[in-house]
């Protein structure tokens, strides 16, 4: 367990493994939202230097033929390579997209959770009065707003 949830006072272990668990998902959340914009980045990148490439160096000398345009494109492997490595982070980009949907998807269920159990979590009355300091220890520390459901 953390350290900042580990000195909550006004909490019991089972809250403090719940906040965990919530932070622990906002960690893959995270990572996951930061690849999934390496690979946007890195395929824009990359559709950046193959449609260079594909103009100076083919379409300008071969403008004259379809057919000789296609021969060449085909022919040259710069061209092929960096047409295949867009075509996977086109790809990688939509899985980790996917990934990343589920993350957040997940970490917002065990939050709404937590805010909508906040009562059952914080039984004791001197707990229920203090829980804005737990609140806001999980939103200065880990950016994890509990105080309500939205976004």
């Amino acid at each position: 367990m953390d350290k900042p949830i580990q000195l909550l006072e006004h909490t019991d272990e089972a809250t403090k493994q719940m906040l965990e668990n919530v932070r622990k998902r906002k960690v893959k959340f995270d990572n996951a939202k930061k690849w999934h914009y390496v690979t946007i980045y890195s395929m824009l990148l990359f559709a950046f230097l193959f449609f260079s490439y594909f103009y100076f160096i083919i379409a300008k000398q071969y403008s004259y033929s379809f057919f000789a345009m296609f021969s060449a494109s085909v022919s040259d492997a710069m061209n092929l390579s960096l047409l295949g490595i867009t075509a996977i982070l086109y790809g990688a980009m939509n899985v980790l997209r996917q990934q990343k949907d589920k993350k957040e998807k997940e970490y917002q269920e065990l939050r709404c959770e937590i805010v909508n159990r906040s009562k059952d979590l914080w039984k004791k009355e001197e707990h229920w009065k203090n829980r804005h300091v737990d609140f806001q220890v999980m939103k200065k520390t880990y950016d994890i707003n509990l105080y309500h459901e939205k976004k």
